[in-house]
């Protein structure tokens, strides 16, 4: 039987009784950001990477300061990320970007891609809690020209003849496409294959229409009165699924959920929200163990879906936002060497594969080098930053093994200048990349060589 206790609590609580609950609520006040910053996060993206304009040159808002921008709208880059790209960190250097914004809550799109030939690519699709809910492309749906009729949770109708229904879990949704470049004379073949893509509304119009972003590019989650406010109306357009509903209800007394506002809150609660956030993003941020050996380390691996580890979502939200499911890709990182001491340009270093031992992979491989103060790539007068299965020249062993140089200056061996990327003179770190991975690197079995330091 349920008792309303309200009447018989102590007027004055007890210092072990406040002890507790205020432990029970700074708990609940962590899993609640956990839970939510990846909300923050794609709303902070949305508002960075959404374009004000259309690809006439229309402006989606009347003014610089506007919150206007372009949904149901592709968008292209066009070269191969260099260092003087600075809008994500650790970009790759493989693979030309292809971005659009969905808004499904007036309605499905359909999505047409074009023949890729032999290329490849993937467009991956996102939640608004970032869950890599599906895949198109090489692996998943083949390399052939394709429709596929994206929807709403709440979407019920006939879907268009010949289309591939794709339900998606929020009506916000996240399109991120690698498409593969072999170099800059391959970057006109690449263009064209981008321009193929199409989103159109079920009656054959372009999908492409005006959307309020809520948010100025740049702004961090250190705020907690705004972190309040971008929160509600994400949870507000992009309900959490069924089975999560009461979680998320069980937050709003703390000053998290759907119906609060910043306005609402006093003081003492703007400042636990605020010291919560501060704390989780210390948690996140902290450095990571090598788990693989040799200096390598997997800093999260990516599925489907996170389920209810929310520590490991919130994570990939703040700092890996948009990483692809490790089926589809994996990243591989070391900023040690093989004996865990940083790795430092003003040292050299040497990754050797031994013959029959390169990475097992159905597309490529790379390895790209980051400087560790700005997780950006390195200028350098080569124009190299990644090696991988498509570089030209690199020069193999006589036994088929592989060698390659990581550091400042180049190797000793002028032989292997082409088996070299240059390093800054402080510390880096590299990521090696393995797109659509065998099992021998998905079950951990792949034995990754060491990162030597050189005498």
């Amino acid at each position: 039987m349920l008792t309303d206790t309200r009447t018989t609590l102590p007027a004055t609580p007890s210092s072990a009784s406040t002890g507790a609950a205020n432990t029970a609520d700074a708990a609940l006040l962590r899993e609640a950001i956990l839970y939510t910053l990846p909300l923050y996060e794609m709303a902070r993206m949305r508002a960075m990477t959404c374009p004000r304009r259309d690809t006439s040159g229309a402006y989606a808002g009347d003014s610089p300061e506007s919150m206007l921008r372009w949904v149901n709208h592709f968008i292209h880059t066009r070269q191969l990320l260099g260092p003087q790209h600075r809008q994500v960190v650790t970009p790759n250097n493989d693979t030309l970007y292809t971005n659009a914004w969905l808004d499904l809550s007036e309605g499905p799109v359909l999505l047409r891609v074009p023949d890729s030939g032999s290329r490849y690519y993937v467009l991956g699709l996102l939640d608004f809690y970032t869950n890599p809910f599906g895949y198109i492309g090489t692996r998943t749906t083949g390399n052939a020209a394709g429709s596929y009729f994206l929807h709403g949770p709440g979407w019920k109708g006939d879907v268009p003849q010949g289309a591939v229904p794709m339900a998606c879990p929020t009506d916000a949704v996240w399109i991120i496409g690698r498409i593969m470049a072999d170099g800059t004379a391959d970057l006109p073949a690449a263009h064209a294959f981008q321009d193929g893509f199409t989103l159109k509304s079920a009656d054959g119009s372009y999908a492409q229409r005006r959307f309020d972003v809520g948010m100025r590019p740049g702004e961090q989650p250190g705020d907690p009165a705004r972190y309040v406010d971008v929160v509600a109306a994400a949870l507000r357009a992009n309900p959490p699924p069924a089975h999560e509903a009461s979680l998320a209800a069980s937050f709003a007394p703390l000053g998290i959920g759907a119906d609060v506002s910043s306005a609402s809150l006093d003081g003492r609660q703007l400042e636990a929200i605020g010291n919560g956030i501060r704390t989780v993003l210390d948690e996140i941020g902290a450095p990571q163990p090598s788990d693989l050996g040799g200096g390598w380390f997997i800093p999260v691996e990516v599925h489907q879906s996170f389920g209810d580890n929310y520590f490991a979502r919130a994570q990939v939200a703040r700092n890996y936002i948009g990483a692809l499911g490790v089926e589809e890709a994996m990243y591989i990182m070391a900023d040690c060497d093989s004996e865990g001491a940083p790795l430092d340009g003003r040292h050299a270093y040497e990754l050797h594969f031994t013959p029959g031992r390169l990475p097992q992979v159905d597309a490529f491989w790379s390895v790209t080098l980051y400087d560790k103060a700005d997780c950006m790539l390195v200028d350098n007068p080569l124009d190299r930053y990644s090696l991988g299965d498509r570089s030209p020249n690199l020069l193999h062993e006589p036994d088929g093994g592989l060698r390659l140089y990581f550091g400042a200056d180049a190797p000793a061996d002028p032989a292997y200048r082409n088996n070299w990327i240059p390093a800054p003179s402080a510390a880096f770190y590299l990521t090696l990349r393995l797109y659509v991975p065998h099992a021998a690197h998905l079950d951990k079995t792949f034995a990754y060589p060491s990162i030597t330091r050189l005498a």
